[in-house]
C-alpha cells in the first residue's frame, strides 16, 4: 500500500484566521505545521489592541469558533481583553502553543518550484510544501501625515499600539477619528479627561446599543450545563447575521427600518440643533461599517467635552491648529485612525512562480479567487484574504468555512494528486467581475468614502450570504486550477 506524504505548511499569524487554519489542520491529521506570529501573543488583532473601552460589536455568541463554543461571556458584547484570553484559552484548549512561534515576524516568503521558503526578521527559514497566510486586515496601523506632529510636546498614542504606562486621568485630550476606535475611546476617557477634544473630519452614523450590557451569570451556568441549548442559541445568532446580510446587500423596508433607526439614534440623543448637525453624515446610515454605542452622544454632551468639525491645518509644540485659525490646547493626542486595511500580507517580500511580487500583482488593488487563492501563487492560500466577509458574515465561521476549503487541497496534495496547486487568472478574473456585479445593490455602494474601498477605487467587501459563500467553498473545483506533478 502507497504511504501517504505528510505535508510542511507554514501558517502567518496566529489571530482568529491562523488559529481556525491550525485547528482544522490537526483534526484532519495534520501535525507538521508551525505559527509563525510577529507579536508577543496569539490573538491578532486583540493582542494588538488594548486602548479604553474597547468592546466588539458583533454579539459575544457569534463571536466565537463553532468549534470552541464559550457559554460564560461576561457581556452580550464581549470586552477586548475576554476575546483575547478566550481565543488564548482555545489555543491551549487544542494544544497549539507547542506549534507557536511568537515575535516571528515573517519578512520575506519565495516559491522555489516545488515548495516555500519562508524567513523570519530573526533569521529564522521554514521551508514548506505549503503556506497559509492568516495575516488578517486589522493590523497595520495608519498615522494620517498631519505638518508639525514631530514638534508636539506631549504623548501621542495610536489606539493599536496603546501604552497603558502613559495616563490618561486629568489631561486635556484630542481624539482624531471617526469609526468604531474613535466613539469607544472618546465614551471610555471622557469621564476622567479634564477636557476632551474630538476631531470629526467626516461624522458617522452612530446607533444606539447597550454595549454593556452583561450577559447573567444563570445564563452562562445555564449554556455550559446544557450544550445543546448552546449550540442552538448559536445558530439562532447565525440565522440573525444571515438577516443582516440580506440588509446590507439588498434595497428593502429591512434596509430603510434600520437606517432610520440610525436617526432617531441621533435625534433622540443630541437635542442641540447646532451638535446634531455637526453629527449627521451626508450619506446613508450602513454605507460605512456601523458603529453601535450607547454611551458616545453622552459623552459629547459633557461639559468637558467639544466636538471640533474644522479640518487640522497643523500640530503646534503645545496642541492642534485648525484651519479657522483655532488653536486647541492638549497634552495627549490619540489617534483612532484605523489600519491599512488592505496590505493583507504585505509589506513581507512575497514572491511567487517566476519571481512575481505580491506588489506586482495586486498593482490595480488585492485579488484573490473566492478569497483565499492567488494566481501567481502556487501553494499559497489566504484566510479572510481580500474581499473577505468583514461585512455582514461572522468572521470566525468564514474563517472556519474558509479553513475546510484549504484543508480539502493539502489532503488531496497528501494523498499524491498533485505537486503544486495554483489557481488561473481567467477564474479568478470570473470571481471579481461576479464580486463587481453583485456589489452594485449594496449599501456600501451608495455614495460613502469607507476602508472598504482599495486605492483603485473597488470594494474589498464580499456582497454575497453566508449560504453562498459556504457553497463558493464547499469543495475544490478543479477546472478552475492548474494542477501539476513535477515527478
Amino acid at each position: 500500500m502507497k504511504r501517504c506524504r505528510e505535508p510542511r505548511i507554514v501558517i502567518i499569524g496566529a489571530g482568529v484566521s491562523g488559529i481556525a487554519s491550525a485547528i482544522t489542520l490537526q483534526r484532519n491529521g495534520f501535525h507538521d505545521f508551525v505559527i509563525l506570529e510577529k507579536g508577543s501573543d496569539v490573538g491578532g488583532v486583540w493582542h494588538w489592541n488594548r486602548y479604553p473601552g474597547l468592546t466588539c460589536d458583533v454579539p459575544s455568541q457569534l463571536y466565537q469558533f463553532g468549534f470552541a463554543p464559550n457559554p460564560k461571556w461576561s457581556q452580550v458584547f464581549a470586552p477586548g481583553p475576554e476575546i483575547q484570553r478566550y481565543l488564548g484559552d482555545v489555543v491551549d484548549q487544542f494544544g497549539l502553543r507547542e506549534h507557536v512561534r511568537l515575535d516571528s515576524e515573517v519578512v520575506a516568503a519565495q516559491f522555489t518550484g516545488a515548495g516555500w521558503r519562508v524567513e523570519t526578521a530573526a533569521g529564522a527559514v521554514h521551508e514548506a510544501d505549503f503556506v497559509i497566510a492568516a495575516t488578517g486586515v486589522l493590523h497595520h496601523p495608519a498615522m494620517p501625515e498631519i505638518p508639525g506632529l514631530d514638534e508636539f510636546t506631549g504623548d501621542v498614542l495610536h489606539t493599536a499600539r496603546w501604552d497603558d504606562a502613559v495616563p490618561t486621568a486629568g489631561r486635556r485630550i484630542a481624539v482624531i477619528g471617526t469609526g468604531s476606535t474613535g466613539v469607544q475611546v472618546v465614551s471610555a476617557l471622557q469621564p476622567e479627561a479634564a477636557r476632551l477634544t474630538h476631531f470629526v473630519r467626516s461624522p458617522q452614523w452612530v446607533i444606539w446599543a447597550p454595549m454593556w450590557l452583561p450577559q447573567p451569570g444563570v445564563v452562562g451556568a445555564v449554556l455550559d450545563r446544557l450544550p445543546e441549548i448552546n449550540k442552538k442559541l448559536y445558530q439562532a445568532g447565525m440565522a440573525g447575521a444571515k438577516l443582516f446580510t440580506d440588509i446590507v446587500t439588498r434595497p428593502s423596508w429591512r434596509r430603510r427600518a434600520v437606517q432610520e433607526y440610525a436617526r432617531l439614534s441621533l435625534r433622540a440623543q443630541v437635542r442641540d440643533p447646532e451638535l446634531r448637525a455637526q453629527l449627521t453624515p451626508d450619506y446613508e446610515p450602513l454605507c460605512k461599517r456601523q458603529v453601535l454605542s450607547g454611551s458616545y452622544y453622552r459623552a459629547l454632551r459633557a461639559r468637558n467635552t467639544e466636538l471640533v468639525s474644522a479640518g487640522i491645518d497643523k500640530v503646534t509644540s503645545t496642541g492642534i491648529r485648525t484651519t479657522d485659525g483655532r488653536e486647541h490646547a492638549v497634552d495627549l493626542i490619540v489617534f483612532a485612525t484605523g489600519f491599512q486595511a488592505h496590505n493583507y500580507m504585505r509589506p513581507m517580500n512575497l514572491r511567487g512562480r517566476d519571481g512575481i511580487s505580491i506588489d506586482d500583482a495586486w498593482q490595480k488593488g488585492p485579488r484573490a479567487y473566492r478569497m483565499t487563492a492567488l494566481p501567481g501563487f502556487p501553494n499559497l492560500f489566504t484566510v479572510l484574504g481580500p474581499n473577505s466577509p468583514t461585512g455582514s458574515i461572522p468572521l470566525h465561521h468564514a474563517a472556519e468555512v474558509t479553513a475546510r476549503y484549504i484543508t480539502a487541497w493539502i489532503k488531496r496534495w497528501r494523498a499524491g494528486e498533485f505537486d503544486t496547486v495554483e489557481v488561473t487568472d481567467a477564474a479568478t478574473d470570473r470571481f471579481d467581475a461576479e464580486v463587481t456585479e453583485a456589489l452594485g445593490p449594496t449599501v456600501w455602494n451608495t455614495g460613502c468614502n469607507s476602508w472598504y474601498f482599495t486605492e483603485g477605487g473597488s470594494i474589498d467587501l464580499l456582497p454575497f450570504d453566508r449560504a453562498t459563500m459556504e457553497t463558493m467553498l464547499a469543495a475544490p473545483d478543479d477546472g478552475d486550477f492548474h494542477l501539476q506533478k513535477l515527478s
